[in-house]
């Protein structure tokens, strides 16, 4: 049995392949570096700054972030701005462009004023991935989808890391937001073949009951009564990013992003301390799990909305 860890790599772009073997790809790009009985997963949010929607689904993929600084651009503005709402883990990674005294001024007051900074030195980042594991949680098994495709003689193949319990093969369980219900016909943990797989660990997962065109990011594998969903979404504990610029009120026409799924949402209510949206299809999640909200639209600043903690 091996253990796993999923890291994101933002803020630069060329470093995530100096880590690990290059995966899938799409607007994400995934690196893999498997050494013993321990297996990196390292996630890069591709089309960023492009698309916004690449970097959320990077961090919340992840369970540590490395924050590489080597220039205060925009796009690493924007990521510091996110990653003082989004609550991963974070490791700033100081290239020799930037001092230490000028990095501290745009972190102060931040989430990341006191975050661990490590210099750009590639043996010792690799040594710091090997260190890190994912949380071990308990309970019914959880697997969010991040990519799915068709495999010939195999079937609909969904990619994910196990996030709660122990997948097993021959599963009964259910794709959530839908009502279909799947079994789990194979697994494989970086194509090797195994009965199961514990939390923490990357799968590709062989399903029976689904097609590959039914899938998608952001549906999760559980069993059945283990989530929620609805479209109607509550948040309490509301905080907004304070570097948002953009005009709140009742009516406006955000993104809700729950876990890897995301859909246009309409504002209902906002206080200063909760939010209530309503999206424009149901979405699976677990009472208190963040929900973010962002705005694609906003002319200026950062696309992060704010984070609230689902009821």
């Amino acid at each position: 049995m091996t253990t796993g860890v999923t890291v994101a790599v933002v803020g630069a772009p060329n470093l995530a392949k100096e880590l690990g073997k290059k995966g899938t790809t799409s607007d994400l790009t995934l690196y893999n570096a498997v050494r013993d009985d321990h297996a990196t997963t390292i996630v890069e949010p591709t089309q960023f700054p492009e698309k916004f929607p690449p970097l959320l689904a990077a961090l919340a993929m992840a369970d540590r972030c490395l924050l590489v600084v080597d220039a205060l651009s925009r796009p690493v503005a924007e990521t510091i701005a996110t990653l003082d709402v989004v609550d991963v883990p974070t490791t700033i990674v100081l290239g020799p462009g930037v001092g230490d005294g000028e990095l501290a001024r745009v972190l102060k007051g931040s989430r990341l004023e006191g975050a661990e900074r490590r210099p750009l030195d590639l043996p010792q980042l690799r040594a710091l991935l090997e260190g890190w594991r994912a949380p071990v949680v308990e309970g019914p098994v959880r697997v969010p989808i991040d990519h799915a495709f068709p495999v010939k003689g195999v079937g609909p193949v969904a990619l994910g890391v196990v996030r709660r319990g122990t997948l097993r093969a021959h599963d009964p369980l259910r794709l959530w937001p839908t009502s279909r219900s799947v079994e789990v016909r194979s697994i494989q943990v970086h194509d090797i073949d195994r009965k199961e797989a514990a939390c923490g660990e990357r799968v590709g997962v062989a399903l029976r009951g689904v097609e590959a065109d039914e899938l998608a990011r952001g549906q999760v594998l559980a069993p059945d009564g283990t989530l929620r969903e609805g479209r109607t979404l509550s948040g309490e504990s509301f905080v907004r990013c304070r570097y948002y610029r953009g005009d709140l009120r009742a009516g406006a026409q955000l993104q809700v992003v729950v876990g890897l799924a995301s859909a246009p949402a309409s504002l209902d209510e906002l206080t200063p301390t909760t939010v209530t949206v309503t999206a424009d299809r149901t979405l699976a999640y677990e009472p208190g799990a963040p929900a973010y909200l962002v705005d694609l639209s906003v002319p200026a600043g950062p696309r992060i909305v704010g984070r609230g903690t689902l009821r």
